[in-house]
This record gives structure tokens, C-alpha cells and sequence, in this order.
């Protein structure tokens, strides 16, 4: 059957009509976003929710896959350089354990430094744009951060002075942990995270400075008695993406998400700040007992480990000097 010509232009008419919805199904990009946290993991949880309110957003234009538990076989200190490298477009990356190639990365980790979520915010007022400047320098962009919480120090031994802990091996996940742990007369083995629970399990360590949230996640309870809060250091996990990848999206999408980005990263800090909590009494539930540090034990601890904000200083450079001076001023701090 042949077609007039004006019956075939509302043919044509009518396919154009319907040619949007097929560009647009065409040219959505689809990207993977790896970490090392396990499903029931909050900062997991978090990258989820985002991943889905991207896609709101976005009206599908950008789809975010979250691979977690390491899936995709990165560990959490190589995950700057496989972002910078193209090898994953995105990842939620531990800012500490980025200290060899980025040491002011490092910052939130001084030990006794920063002693709560509200003067984390300080300090991350001041480091942020420096933060940025490094994450540029590694060809990525960052979207959201969000800390661990209240550190611990988690073992069998109870005692009420330091050196009660002599001679542990603890697992850390960092150098400037380690330092601490090594400053306090126990032994410090960095590992990932992702060995630390077959160390356990194993002997090599007998003990292991990190959150209570990574506590339920390892099932401490399992192998350990008791953990202490002495909430020495800080970090954060830090959401990028490679920069090649993010000039790919259209300026619209790109407001979308980082609009999207600073909506929901104060929603983010307060779940880190409930996960404590609940991962705390998960691990008593286990078993464990909670020990609030006695105050002389905890000023030896200060007293030990003071010379390591001095070292950090020397590694990161002045730019790290000017960051905690303006902290410190801010809180009234000598």
C-alpha cells in the first residue's frame, strides 16, 4: 500500500514524537560505584540511597550501581588511584587510608585531635577545599563525606591503666593509628579491613582499633570480651567520581547531583552518629562489655601520643599546619 505524502509525514511526525524516549533510554550511563562495606554496613546503606535519589534526580539520565563488599576487587587503599585511573567510575573511599599518595588525607586521624561529630565539622570546614584540591589532582570530584564514628579500642584484656594493654597485637587501619597503638606499648598491624576478621580468627592480631559499627560487622563478639571507647581518631568516607566520567554528564544531571549530595549529607552524618549507637549495644547483646575510659588512663593515653600531631604536620606540609591552627582557634584552643 502506497502512502500519500501527507499521511506518510504524520507518520514521520508520529515516530519523532516517540524518538526522545529511545535517545534517552540510549544515553544513560550507567555507573559502578565500589566499596569495601557490607550490605548491612550504613556507609553502604547511605551509597544505596543515593545511588537510587540519583536516579530520581536524574530521571534515569544517570544509573548507580553499588558493588559492595569489595566485590569488584578493589581494597580501600587502592580505591583513589583506581578512581583516578578509570579502572571503577566511583567509590567510597576511607580518606585514611589514602595517607601514602595524599598524606593531609590523614587530618581527621590525628590522634586525639578531634573528640566528637561537632568538632569533626570544624576541622572539615577548614580541610574540605583542600580535600577537593586533592581529589582534583587525582582526576576526581567529590560528592558526599561521612565519618566512622566513636573509635574503640576492642580486645580481651580489662584493665584500668595503659599499660594493662602492653604487648597486644591490635589490628589499625592506618599508619597514624598504628603510631598511636605503638606509642601506647601495643603492637599495631595495618591490614584492610577486609583481613582483619580472618586475622582475628587466625591470632595474628588480638585485638583491632575501629568503630563499634565495623565491630558488628566483624562479629567481634565472636572472638573479643570487652572494647574501650576511647575515641582517638576520626575518618571519613569520601564518595567520588572520575572526573573523565562526570564531564560526560550533562551540566543539568551534574546540579542535580551534587544538589542531591548536600541535601543528604547531613542525613548521613546523623545515621553514622545512630549506627554507634546501635552497633554499641549490638555488641553488649553479643557478649562484650563497653568500657568508658577512666579519665587518668585517658589523659596518659593524650600524654603518650601528643607528639604524633607534630609528625603529622611535618608529613602533610603547612597547608595541614594553617587547617588545625584555625580549628583550634575556632574552639578556643591554645
Amino acid at each position: 500500500m502506497k502512502l500519500g505524502r501527507r499521511t506518510a509525514l504524520k507518520v514521520g511526525a508520529g515516530a519523532a514524537m516517540f524518538a526522545p524516549a529511545i535517545v534517552k533510554a540510549q544515553s544513560a550511563m550507567k555507573l559502578d560505584l565500589a566499596t569495601v562495606w557490607p550490605d548491612g554496613n550504613y556507609h553502604t546503606k547511605n551509597a544505596k540511597k543515593f545511588a537510587e535519589e540519583v536516579g530520581k534526580a536524574t530521571n534515569g539520565g544517570v544509573v548507580i550501581t553499588v558493588h559492595s563488599g569489595g566485590s569488584l576487587g578493589y581494597k580501600g587503599p587502592e580505591q583513589l588511584n583506581a578512581v583516578r585511573d578509570g579502572l571503577v567510575p566511583m567509590a567510597d573511599i576511607l580518606n585514611i587510608q589514602q595517607v601514602g599518595d595524599a598524606p593531609l588525607l590523614g587530618i581527621e586521624g590525628v590522634p586525639f585531635l578531634v573528640s566528637n561529630a561537632d568538632e569533626l565539622k570544624v576541622l572539615q570546614k577548614y580541610a574540605r577545599p583542600e580535600f577537593d584540591k586533592i581529589a582534583t589532582k587525582f582526576n576526581q570530584t567529590i560528592l558526599y563525606t561521612v565519618p566512622w564514628p566513636t573509635q574503640y579500642i576492642h580486645c580481651n584484656v580489662k584493665t584500668d591503666t595503659v599499660d594493662g594493654l602492653k604487648g597486644l597485637k591490635i589490628r589499625v587501619p592506618d599508619r597514624q593509628a598504628g603510631d598511636m597503638i605503638n606509642l601506647l606499648g601495643m603492637s599495631a598491624v595495618q591490614i584492610p579491613w577486609g583481613e582483619t576478621v580472618p586475622a582475628l580468627a587466625s591470632g595474628a592480631v588480638v585485638g583491632v582499633s575501629t568503630s563499634s559499627v565495623s565491630g558488628v560487622d566483624g562479629k567481634f563478639w565472636e572472638f573479643l570480651k570487652v572494647f574501650y571507647k576511647t575515641n582517638h581518631v576520626w575518618s571519613s568516607q569520601i564518595v567520588t567520581i572520575n572526573n573523565d566520567t562526570w564531564k560526560k554528564i550533562s551540566p543539568a544531571n551534574q546540579k542535580a547531583i551534587t544538589d542531591l549530595a548536600a541535601k543528604l549529607q547531613p542525613e548521613f552524618w546523623q545515621v553514622s552518629i545512630d549506627a554507634d549507637q546501635a552497633s554499641a549495644k549490638r555488641m553488649i547483646e553479643g557478649g562484650m562489655t563497653m568500657i568508658e575510659v577512666p579519665p587518668a588512663m585517658l589523659a596518659d593515653m593524650r600524654k603518650r601520643t601528643v607528639s604524633l600531631e607534630k609528625a603529622f604536620i611535618d608529613r602533610a606540609g603547612p597547608v595541614s599546619a594553617d587547617i588545625i591552627a584555625k580549628y583550634k582557634k575556632e574552639l578556643g584552643r591554645s
